[in-house]
């Protein structure tokens, strides 16, 4: 059999391009592309074989099998070795292929999630770390048929900035969390299915004694004259543009910038910092009420919104529109919905039980 020669490929498009692929292209694996992968991450085939799984000289088996069959097809290899310790180097062939394979690998495993997801194989549902007892409540009346079934829920946990573009994205199937809206806005989740559990605004909690911030309701125009603690992105970032604009930071008191809630708590709690923290209302109650440990002597003072626009957190569960529809009763999707739907009943049962026990008690 003649060598191949790629000036001797003829230039064909579509059903003819596809019949007359080379021989080396053909027997390059998708396991031979997840090792160029693991290479190029680690840099030596010794630390790929560790990451694989694999002997040393299995994964040097398959990067030569590729230079070669690449040194065919394109004229170079993909990798040099470099000398012993010494971490390969990828030629621009090899930069380029590697792209490639990312893109080849991800794509199948997307296709494969996706054909999984529309048979009623999988389910992703994305939640904040606030919302997961949410989803761990709810997925209680699923468990053993999803069990049964051997359906897989994957969990995955995103900040509030980025759940709705990945529910749009198809990357998730659902979303438990929660968003800044407009209460005069009824078309920003038009392309969304949504069960709104709670609509609410925000609260401070705070570390400053009575004497400096009273136990009385603050307004959202006096918050420039507090030293708050805000974090960088997020929930919270997205009511401060919307009350003080772009560059609210300027028009802010900041005593401290956060990345998460949970060290903004420990930063109070601590003391170093003495001011308060913009939190949503249910975190705040939680605190209040002695839910929520990291709360513990800490107040929690009650936000007034008077600044246009009105903003408001709508926390509750999201799917695209219409997909459920397209779906039969007992696919992954609708039975995780009713179970959220369930389990929310059981919320607003649970919280008309305690106001009623609190209106006899007094």
């Amino acid at each position: 059999m003649s060598e191949f020669n790629p000036l001797r490929f003829p230039s064909a498009s579509g059903r003819s391009r596809l019949l007359q692929s080379p021989p080396p292209l053909l027997d390059t694996t998708l396991d031979q592309l997840r090792t160029l992968l693991a290479v190029r991450e680690v840099g030596t085939a010794l630390g790929a074989a560790r990451m694989l799984g694999r002997e040393q000289s299995s994964v040097q088996k398959q990067l030569d099998t590729m230079n070669r069959n690449f040194s065919v097809l394109c004229g170079e290899p993909l990798v040099l070795k470099q000398g012993r310790g010494k971490d390969m180097l990828f030629t621009g062939t090899g930069e380029s292929l590697v792209e490639m394979a990312r893109r080849t690998l991800a794509g199948w495993l997307d296709e494969i999630d996706e054909c999984r997801r529309s048979l009623g194989g999988i389910l992703t549902v994305a939640t904040t770390r606030f919302t997961l007892r949410y989803l761990a409540d709810a997925g209680r009346f699923v468990a053993a048929e999803f069990e049964s079934r051997g359906i897989e829920l994957k969990v995955v946990h995103v900040r509030s900035g980025d759940l709705f573009g990945r529910l749009r994205a198809k990357q998730v199937d659902l979303v438990c969390g929660s968003l800044v809206t407009r209460t005069d806005d009824v078309d920003e989740l038009a392309d969304l299915d949504v069960m709104a559990w709670r609509r609410s605004g925000l609260s401070l909690v705070t570390n400053l004694p009575p004497e400096i911030l009273p136990d009385e309701p603050i307004r959202t125009s006096d918050l420039p004259m507090l030293p708050l603690v805000v974090p960088s992105y997020g929930l919270i970032t997205d009511f401060l543009r919307g009350w003080f604009g772009p560059e609210y930071l300027l028009r802010l008191e900041i005593a401290a910038e956060i990345d998460t809630v949970h060290y903004g708590f420990e930063l109070l709690r601590s003391q170093l910092t003495r001011g308060c923290m913009l939190v949503t209302q249910g975190i705040g109650e939680a605190a209040a009420q002695g839910r929520l440990p990291e709360g513990d002597n800490l107040r929690t003072i009650e936000l007034v919104d008077d600044v246009a626009p009105g903003l408001q957190v709508l926390a509750g569960l999201f799917a695209r529109r219409d997909e459920r529809a397209a779906y039969p009763d007992d696919h992954p999707l609708n039975l995780m919905w009713s179970a959220f739907a369930r389990q929310d009943i059981q919320y607003k049962r649970r919280r008309t039980d305690t106001d009623t026990g609190s209106e006899d008690a007094g």
